[in-house]
């Protein structure tokens, strides 16, 4: 770097491309002249559909609306902008959807850059690969990965570190996309790149991807700043109704981890045993002693899902005491009834109530089996090998929900509530993840690098 003296500063636009932010923070954070605009677009939070499908999980009018602010500030001002896991999930269908957005908010604004696209998807066959040759371990609770799976899975994606990033920063983008990509790195890879420590551009892009929720109160739609230095960085709130404490900075550290003192990532851990946090004035809090720590082998988290089926739903509600008091028993014999009609018409598919007031959200681990609740929501799901066939099994469950006559029944017109009409809604496709291991690359090959002349 030619001078590591000098203060680095990363503006943080939201929590995830799309989620939003107050514009008044946004331009605050210009004002601070920051040397890079970063935000992370994507998680596996919102499940496996979304990789599955090839679809985002925000919204197109959000996501765009984000750019457009981002891109107009960044490149006037000749500032690097960088969006990791676009698309939500970070396979080819993402970026692409992603560079789409860019390209007509460059042609709506006469917006001129070089962009770089990042394809962070893994051939199955280098997966398999992998498998032969023992370079991809599970992560706990996880089974071991067989080619059958990898054969049946789609939309496999590498979770990539700084050296990509570093690569497309190289070839002089003004603008990056990245697919799936590991959270801090969108942060970090500019700074490491420059030489800043890369301890501490870590521990700043960790707390950077998730914007303003690490400060008081927290939110995932709104900016902040990052500010890196050669020994500690600092975190600033650009809106005035925030603050970043001693406390809910390091509360944030510990956020998605196993180990309170290390955060494992591709390349090496961030090792946090000896860090500091001071309270510094204005809401502002300085961290020092983040380390990061390279790994014996160089592994990357690998990504990918299987199709199931298809799924419809129906919601329905009970205010009836005695219902809601016998309402397992009730759902055992629904079941049974079900099972037979389904049985006789070969029908084939499963069946899964989610019972809110009672177990909706801890389903078998829940711990308190009394039911305290004046009324309980209920949630129909069935899954099956076509729509057809799980709107059928949704309609029967319903149906005989709905009609079926428990004991100490007073009301014979019905049993449930329902909210919607039609009762009964198709979900589409559904997926679950047969993918989520760690796999041991030799080199950075794997994810190639486009420039694009916008």
């Amino acid at each position: 770097m030619n001078n590591i003296d000098k203060q680095f500063k990363i503006l943080s636009t939201t929590a995830i491309l799309g989620y939003g932010f107050p514009l008044e923070s946004f331009m605050t954070g210009i004002r601070e002249d920051p040397d890079l605009i970063a935000v992370d677009a994507g998680s596996v939070d919102p499940g496996p559909y979304y990789l599955g499908s090839g679809k985002s999980f925000t919204d197109k009018i959000g996501v765009k609306r984000d750019l457009r602010h981002m891109l107009k500030q960044g490149i006037g001002r000749k500032i690097p902008i960088i969006v990791g896991s676009c698309g939500g999930s970070g396979a080819e269908p993402h970026l692409e959807w992603c560079k789409a957005i860019v390209e007509e908010i460059a042609r709506e604004e006469g917006l001129s850059f070089r962009l770089g696209l990042i394809y962070s998807d893994i051939d199955k066959q280098v997966v398999i690969e992998a498998i032969e040759n023992n370079k991809i371990e599970p992560l706990q609770y996880l089974d071991k990965l067989t080619s059958d799976t990898v054969d049946r899975s789609v939309n496999i994606v590498a979770q990539i570190g700084v050296e990509p990033i570093i690569e497309a920063i190289k070839l002089n983008c003004d603008v990056i996309l990245a697919g799936r990509a590991y959270d801090p790195a969108v942060f970090a890879a500019l700074p490491i790149h420059l030489g800043y420590d890369p301890g501490l551009s870590m521990h700043l892009g960790k707390i950077l991807e998730c914007a303003a929720i690490a400060a008081e109160p927290g939110s995932g739609s709104d900016s902040v700043l990052g500010i890196l230095g050669p020994d500690s960085f600092i975190l600033k709130p650009l809106n005035s109704i925030r603050k970043f404490t001693r406390e809910s900075t390091a509360a944030h550290s510990l956020y998605e981890k196993s180990n309170p003192y290390s955060l494992p990532g591709p390349g090496g851990a961030l090792d946090l045993r000896n860090v500091s946090f001071r309270q510094l004035p204005d809401g502002q809090v300085e961290v020092r002693g983040s380390r990061l720590i390279p790994s014996e082998k160089y592994t990357v988290k690998i990504e990918g899902v299987q199709k199931l089926g298809y799924r419809a739903v129906s919601i329905a509600g009970s205010h009836d005491p005695i219902m809601i008091k016998n309402i397992s028993d009730i759902i055992n014999n629904v079941n049974a009834i079900v099972a037979d009609i389904l049985h006789s018409e070969n029908i084939d598919g499963e069946i899964y109530f989610h019972i809110y007031g009672k177990n909706g959200v801890m389903g078998s681990r829940e711990t308190d089996q009394e039911i305290a609740s004046h009324e309980i929501g209920i949630v129909i799901e069935s899954v099956s090998s076509s729509q057809e066939a799980a709107n059928t099994i949704c309609t029967i469950t319903r149906s005989t929900l709905l009609h079926y006559g428990y004991a100490g029944r007073i009301s014979t017109a019905g049993n449930l509530a329902l909210p919607f009409s039609p009762s009964d809604l198709p979900a589409g496709e559904v997926y679950s993840f047969s993918i989520y291991h760690l796999m041991e690359i030799d080199n950075q090959d794997l994810f190639k690098i486009k420039v694009v002349e916008i």
